[in-house]
């Protein structure tokens, strides 16, 4: 699987950046979230970024930003179409059992529901949308939340994503070098073994 990866990501390069970027913007913007959650795409780029396809911390940058803009995008959307959106085929396709979690969500927790709802696939791709048709502040309330949960979620699904790398890089180091270990412990035993049969039978 790693060498799978490594393949992969030797011929994407610098895509990785549209790539992850692009989807965490989708994910609230047009409810890309609902199919494909946007940290899959930040761990992978976290991953390439340990390889060094991508550089880290242009590659959190890109996703905190992506995330804020997706967010911004999702609440403009349910601002301006509001409850059309929710009677139209997208929004029969989402769900009236997720819309009306959604809205529940966010009259329980306010302002805190748009950085709750960003560690959550289904929240994240429809709380932003409803802050909107409810008519949330943006300046006072909507984006001050909106910063945090993406500083908090893209970088942190980027970072974790390169240090699990570092782990599978340091796993794959172990798995290199354990056999040769394993015998020499084998060998070293069996020397061991026999020195003691010869001192026993000496005795």
């Amino acid at each position: 699987m790693l060498e799978f990866l490594q393949r992969i990501g030797g011929q994407v390069g610098a895509w990785f950046y549209l790539i992850a970027g692009g989807l965490a913007f989708a994910e609230a913007a047009v409810m890309v979230g609902l199919v494909l959650p946007g940290e899959i795409a930040l761990l992978v780029a976290g991953f390439a970024a340990h390889q060094g396809w991508i550089g880290l911390w242009p590659m959190v940058a890109i996703a905190v930003g992506s995330a804020i803009l997706g967010d911004s995008v999702g609440y403009e959307v349910g601002r301006r179409l509001g409850p059309g959106l929710r009677a139209s085929r997208v929004g029969r396709w989402v769900g009236e059992d997720r819309w009306r979690r959604a809205d529940g969500f966010l009259h329980r927790h306010g302002g805190k529901a748009v950085l709750f709802g960003r560690f959550t696939a289904v929240l994240r791709a429809l709380t932003p949308g409803m802050a909107g048709v409810v008519r949330m502040p943006y300046l006072r309330t909507f984006l001050p939340w909106n910063i945090t949960g993406a500083v908090i979620w893209g970088a942190g699904c980027v970072l974790l994503g390169y240090g699990f790398s570092a782990s599978l890089t340091a796993v794959g180091r172990y798995l290199a070098y354990g056999p040769l270990v394993l015998i020499a412990l084998v060998l070293a035993g069996y020397v061991l073994l026999r020195r003691w049969r010869a001192r026993r039978f000496t005795t």
